[in-house]
């Protein structure tokens, strides 16, 4: 995303080189996204988990009384 947009700022840090990054976010494995500070998680995700993980982030999701999200809104997310 932030290859294709302006407005969209990504930085991918090194834990061995920057331990007291990965301390200060709680990384115990690799990858780990955080996203504005808010939303953090392990792991690959798939495509449509990573957008709705941003989406949380910036607060432009809600679920619906049966459990279904919706996208409100548009956002800029910072990762």
């Amino acid at each position: 995303m932030a290859m294709e947009s302006p407005r969209v700022k990504a930085d991918v840090v090194e834990v061995q080189e920057f331990p007291q990054i990965a301390r200060a976010y709680g990384v115990s494995g690799v990858p780990k996204t955080v996203i504005n500070d808010s939303v953090q998680f392990a792991g690959a995700v798939t495509e449509e988990t990573l957008i709705r993980r941003i989406m949380e982030a910036v607060g432009q999701q809600e679920a619906d009384e049966a459990g279904e999200e919706q996208v409100v809104g548009q956002t800029t997310a910072l990762l």
